[in-house]
């Protein structure tokens, strides 16, 4: 039975046809939830895709974080299952509790569109298992509200159960993207929950899934075969 991955859309959301689009490139079956439906449609996991819902109104990821959809949501990941949240979802989740910190407004107060390398930190979660923890990738940023941001109690609780997913790669000229975009704490660019089945990351690995795009680079792809393979073989 192929699985179903479930992408939600709400106001402002620009990247779920992109997100439907990589799902279906991993080798799944992509549906389509509308925000105001609490209705799942019998998914096997859900992305939250990058945009700007509700114009970011109040603070990014606020408004949705309220829409019924979440509610369902929210009852499923605490149940376990899959979920990812991209840029603009990383934010719904945050506001969510479904994961720790929150996002402030870039340092440099300037929206920041590049590709961006970055090094896997964990691959033991349900949206990483198909890389290598230490593994270099690169994947396009866009955001203006991507500094992650938390007090140190938090973060070194992230640090020490092994919950930092991905961080910026430092250690090279920025001209070829390396270094930290937006001033998030440790370099932080994706934590996950302490299941593992919940993970929320800034970059967007649904525009690094085809070779005939952008860089010509499928970094991406992984993400969603990583969750893909466990649903099957759960």
């Amino acid at each position: 039975m192929t699985a179903r991955i479930g992408v939600v859309t709400f106001p402002g959301s620009l990247d779920d046809h992109d997100t439907r689009r990589a799902v279906r490139a991993a080798g799944a079956e992509a549906v389509p939830l509308w925000h105001r439906d609490k209705d799942l449609k019998q998914v096997d996991a859900v992305v939250l895709p990058g945009g700007f819902s509700y114009g970011d109104y109040l603070r990014a990821g606020a408004i949705s974080r309220f829409s019924p959809v979440m509610g369902t949501i929210i009852e499923q990941a605490k149940a376990g299952m899959p979920v990812l949240g991209i840029c603009n979802g990383f934010q719904v989740l945050t506001e969510a509790h479904l994961l720790p910190g929150a996002m402030l407004r870039n340092t440099a107060l300037h929206f920041v569109c590049r590709d961006q390398k970055l090094t896997v930190e964990s691959a033991g979660t349900a949206w990483t298992a198909d890389y290598t923890a230490g593994q270099e990738i690169s994947i396009p940023l866009k955001n203006i509200d991507g500094r992650y941001t938390a007090d140190e109690r938090t973060l070194d609780e992230l640090e020490a159960e092994g919950r930092v997913v991905f961080r910026y790669a430092t250690a090279g000229p920025a001209a070829e993207g390396y270094g930290n975009p937006n001033g998030s704490l440790r370099d932080i660019a994706g934590v996950t929950n302490e299941a593992g089945n919940v993970v929320g990351l800034m970059p967007h690995p649904e525009h690094a899934v085809e070779s005939l795009i952008g860089t010509g680079r499928t970094d991406g792809l992984a993400f969603f075969t990583s969750v893909l393979n466990r649903l099957v073989t759960a």
